[in-house]
């Protein structure tokens, strides 16, 4: 059980695995308003950095999960730089279906509902987690202007069951949910997400040009610049809602 690892080299030198950048993930943490001590479940936490940076600076304390070897690995390496793996646990597992043993204040997902087969099926698997009173966060695509085509569509990550912003917030609500806060990304916190992997691509296939992976990652060095620019930079925005239940 593990993330194919075409998926850990292009994201190799990656704290934040989606387009939020550090001053916007820090922005998140204030604008919750945490009180030191909020229990947090954070499904499919990648490298930790939201709950390492949280809990160094709100006090939060909570587990992550994610089916990466990789990156769990270098979360419970962050908790350690930054002084908090008191506070903070990292399990390697699937985050999908997992609910934590005791009710936590805040549940998250921040860019991976594919674990509840989509927003729907999220939110009711970080509702089991979760608190009367809790808040939970969702990380989700929305098309920042309609897709003209389906070469759009399939540049965008497949992305044609993305809605837009407002059809987003709707169905929050049409959840159960108050859209409480939400941080969203510009073209500048894609073009840091995106960008950086051109170079961890290029710097893997100059150590690894025999690797079976090295034409497939060469070709994808080759074309994908041009393919960003020119579909997901324009059309596919980012976010992260903090909801709770009504």
């Amino acid at each position: 059980m593990d993330l194919p690892r075409e998926f850990t080299i292009r994201e190799s030198g990656h704290r934040i695995h989606n387009p939020i950048t550090a001053e916007k993930l820090a922005a998140l943490g204030r604008a919750l308003r945490l009180p030191a001590g909020t229990r947090v479940l954070d499904l499919a936490s990648g490298s930790g950095e939201l709950l390492c940076t949280w809990a160094r600076d709100h006090g939060v304390v909570g587990t992550g999960v994610d089916i990466s070897t990789v990156f769990t690995a270098r979360a419970r390496a962050r908790a350690v730089e930054l002084g908090v793996a008191d506070r903070v646990a990292f399990v390697h597992g699937d985050a999908a279906g997992h609910v934590a043993d005791e009710p936590v204040d805040l549940a998250a997902c921040v860019g991976a509902t594919w674990i509840g087969d989509g927003v729907p099926g999220t939110v009711d698997l970080l509702r089991r987690s979760l608190r009367p009173g809790g808040m939970l966060l969702i990380g989700e695509p929305y098309w920042r202007r309609d897709p003209p085509d389906q070469d759009t569509v399939d540049a965008c990550a497949g992305g044609g069951d993305f809605l837009t912003l407002p059809a987003l917030l709707t169905r929050f609500g049409e959840l159960g949910c108050d859209v409480v806060e939400m941080v969203l990304a510009d073209q500048d916190s894609w073009d840091r997400y995106q960008a950086a992997q051109w170079l961890s691509i290029r710097r893997w296939l100059d150590t690894h040009p025999d690797d079976e992976l090295a034409p497939a990652l060469r070709t994808e060095l080759t074309e994908d610049p041009a393919r960003y620019a020119a579909y997901r930079r324009e059309y596919l925005g980012w976010g992260v809602f903090a909801l709770m239940p009504r």
